[in-house]
């Protein structure tokens, strides 16, 4: 299955190999970065490189590539999403996931991906259950581990590896028994100069953090759950019970977990919460140009839109500009002609504006196109696509537990055209 793993930094440098079967050589990435050569954007890497012998399958988080080596073909998205666990693992255990952790904890990350993958297989993939495997390093740990020369590995295997339930722990015990949910959707949008949608998606997760003693057995129920198209489910999920009844039924992994993640691509179903006014204007023959841009909430259901942050790649023909906003701050780099303007929050009484002139070269011709306009905002309590959890029931244990459940949108790539 995998055969070697290696990561490599933004700076082209493979800084941890870990190899299952057979050693695979180094130089078997110079395929990989020849294809990094050719992509114009970091992301645009493909997932997939076949070579003569093997296949490469990347992911890129965290400015880290982590590429795996596969001798045989395999589902791609297979190695993908266990790509990604890594990370999420590597990130649950040291905080951030980034080259200096990584480094700094290599001991345990060798431990970790020698519990992942048994021979090339995934193996244990839940945090929980990893946590009983390899204790989590923490500054005292780590002294004494110098000191002794003691691993993190714990002494027996875990119990849920040994039941049915192998995501779960057995014997759990807390005393405030209490399970929340984050329902988190991010928007991609563009937007074109008249205002009409090209084209606009939402790309939705369910988190979960779920501390319930004993082996609680969970339903969570939607009013419209036939919004949710292309789901992908934790493996928790009973996938019968939501193919006929689309009611989600499962015994939940102890501590945070993601239950699902979700696509709505239908175009009539995805409300674009913000509006752009813009007049963005160079005349032939003139050193000067006009930049009048205006915000506004559309479609938010009362709900105030935050964090709003505004950014654009004016052209390379202008100089400086001289902006005033009538909220929030804004900055623009002469050498990067980057236009950055954080707008805060968005009042509909009072709409926020940013007016002004911009400085062209004397002489130059007018720029060939209008800048796009990119922006970042966060709607707290509400899910764009309209999804609303209708209730959540517990089944096999005693006790009453606390619920909650949390709703927010964000912007992914939200691009206006002018």
């Amino acid at each position: 299955m995998i055969h070697s793993l290696f990561l490599i930094n933004a700076s082209g440098d493979i800084f941890l190999e870990k190899h299952w079967k057979s050693v695979v050589s180094r130089s078997v990435c110079d395929y990989f970065f020849e294809a990094q050569e050719r992509a114009t954007e970091p992301e645009n890497v493909p997932p997939v490189i076949p070579t003569p012998h093997h296949y490469l399958i990347s992911v890129l988080r965290h400015r880290i590539y982590f590429v795996a080596v596969i001798q045989s073909e395999v589902p791609p998205l297979f190695v993908i999403e266990f790509l990604h666990r890594v990370v999420d693992t590597f990130q649950d255990y040291f905080g951030v996931c980034t080259e200096a952790a990584i480094k700094d904890n290599v001991v345990v990350v060798y431990e970790l991906l020698e519990e992942m993958l048994d021979n090339g297989f995934p193996l244990a993939t839940e945090s929980n259950i990893l946590k009983e495997l390899i204790k989590p390093p923490t500054i005292l740990r780590t002294m004494v581990n110098t000191i002794t020369g003691s691993t993190n590995v714990g002494e027996q295997l875990p119990t849920g590896q040994l039941s049915v339930v192998p995501w779960r722990r057995t014997g759990v015990k807390y005393t405030n028994n209490e399970a929340y949910f984050d329902v988190v959707e991010e928007i991609d949008a563009i937007i074109d100069k008249s205002g009409s949608t090209i084209t606009a998606e939402i790309q939705g997760v369910i988190d979960a953090c779920v501390k319930l003693t004993g082996m609680p057995d969970l339903t969570l129920s939607f009013m419209n759950p036939r919004l949710l198209d292309d789901v992908s489910f934790h493996p928790c999920v009973r996938f019968k019970r939501w193919e006929a009844e689309r009611i989600l039924s499962f015994i939940p992994p102890d501590g945070n977990f993601r239950l699902l993640s979700y696509h709505v691509s239908s175009q009539n179903l995805v409300a674009i919460p913000v509006y752009v006014k813009h007049n963005i204007t160079f005349r032939e023959g003139s050193s000067q140009g006009r930049f009048d841009l205006t915000l506004g909430p559309k479609q938010t259901m009362g709900k105030a839109v935050e964090s709003v942050l505004v950014s654009s790649q004016l052209p390379r023909g202008v100089l400086n500009t001289n902006l005033n906003p009538s909220q929030g701050t804004y900055t623009f780099d002469p050498v990067t002609k980057l236009l950055t303007w954080d707008v805060g929050k968005i009042n509909p009484q009072k709409l926020p504006s940013l007016k002004g002139t911009m400085s062209l070269q004397a002489g130059a011709s007018k720029p060939d196109e209008n800048p796009t306009i990119n922006i970042q905002f966060k709607i707290q309590q509400m899910a764009i696509s309209g999804l609303k959890v209708n209730r959540l029931d517990m089944y096999g244990e005693k006790y009453k537990p606390f619920k909650g459940i949390k709703y927010m949108t964000k912007a992914g790539k939200f691009q206006v055209r002018t």
